[in-house]
Parts: C-alpha cells; sequence; structure tokens
C-alpha cells in the first residue's frame, strides 16, 4: 500500500469505528486496540466492550465495536516507553 494513500476513520454513535490504511493489529483488549497505520504512525482506540469485527491486511480496512471512547493517534518516532504508559 502507498504512504499517499487517504487515511480514513468513521466512528458511527460512539458504538462503531471503521479506518483505513490500518497495516497491523498490535494489540486488543475488550477496553484498547492498538493498530500500527501505513507509514508507521499508530492508533490506540478506548472504549468498552470492543471487538474487532473485520479486518483486511491485503486492503487496510479495519472495523470494531462496542463503546467507542476515545481515539489516539501517535507519530512514528514516539519513543517505544512513551507508546508503552502513555
Amino acid at each position: 500500500m502507498e504512504e499517499n494513500t487517504v487515511q480514513s476513520v468513521t466512528i458511527e454513535q460512539q458504538k462503531k469505528i471503521l479506518m483505513s490504511c490500518v497495516e497491523s493489529v498490535d494489540s486488543f483488549t475488550a477496553q484498547q486496540i492498538t493498530l500500527t497505520l501505513t507509514g508507521g504512525g499508530r492508533a490506540i482506540i478506548n472504549g468498552d466492550g470492543l471487538k474487532i469485527i473485520h479486518f483486511s491486511k491485503s486492503n487496510g480496512n479495519f472495523g470494531a465495536a462496542g463503546k467507542i471512547s476515545g481515539v489516539r493517534f501517535a507519530d512514528k518516532k514516539l519513543k517505544i516507553s512513551k507508546r508503552l504508559f502513555g
């Protein structure tokens, strides 16, 4: 996938999140999902009762359901301790 691809995030009524340009799912629990985005950035989804409903590594589409309370984006250049402990 090219780095020039437009990344998009759609949150529907705080119950569903859809994202494009997702390279990998790094970790997930019912309260947090951590993703690596194309180009090396990260996305951290917080909520409650989170479940991954689909992920396609080939086209980068990702979807999750549950109560979405927030999404944070981190630069690819963050130190590992900053990524682990926020």
